[in-house]
Parts: C-alpha cells; structure tokens; sequence
C-alpha cells in the first residue's frame, strides 16, 4: 500500500471521507488507504531537496541513530532536528529515544513507510 500526501485543510479531508463512507453504503469493495492531509505551506517544505534526500537515506536505513544519521546526511544537528520535526509531524517517521548501553539515551529515527511509494498530490 502506498503513501499518498494530498494538500488540502480539514474540509478536505471530511469530503474524503464522506466519499469512503458513500461507497462502503453502497456495498462497494473498498482498499485500505494510507492518505496525509498537509498545510500547503508543509507540502512545499515537504519537497525541499534537503527533507527528500533524507526520505530517500531513511528509505534504504528503516532505523537509524540521530548522531549517524547527522553524520551520514552532513547536516547540523539544529538543521535536521527541523527536517524530522515536519516528517514527524506527518507520521512519516517516529523519532523516540533509547537507552545507549552505558552511555545515556540516543535519539532513534524509524521511517513508517518502508519501502512503499509516496505520493506527493495537489490541486489548485
């Protein structure tokens, strides 16, 4: 199942799922949907070069170390702190902390989206 991420507000997404709820009234077959509803504003920043080349590292890494990731990606820590910020905002990765053994917590990054496209849709 792949990832689809429609621009659009809350409206937006009650139209969709009214027409999900239409169809299951009428006895039709309906697929799972896997669908994020961003601010315009997140969809551009969303394709921002920097936030998709790290979709594309966290798409070969499912799970990976904050310290490694800022290591393989070049990037500060400030700089990716704010690109996981929006691809968490999203559900598009989980950020959580785990115990470094003998040495505190680490910050861990998983990608929820595996190896399934994503979908980048808009109307204007």
């Amino acid at each position: 199942m792949s990832t689809n991420i429609k621009s659009g507000n809350l409206s937006d997404f009650f139209d969709s799922a009214r027409e999900t709820a239409k169809e299951i009234d009428a006895g039709q077959k309906t697929s799972p949907k896997n669908t994020i509803w961003v601010d315009s504003k997140d969809f551009r920043d969303l394709l921002k070069p920097e936030r998709t080349d790290l979709i594309q590292f966290l798409r070969q890494n499912n799970r990976v170390v904050f310290s490694e990731l800022m290591q393989a990606m070049e990037r500060s820590p400030a700089s990716l702190n704010k690109d996981l910020g929006i691809l968490s905002k999203y559900q598009l990765i989980r950020v959580f902390k785990e115990p470094n053994p003998g040495h505190g917590m680490r910050k861990v990054i998983e990608s929820t989206f595996d190896n399934e496209p994503i979908r980048m849709v808009t109307e204007i």
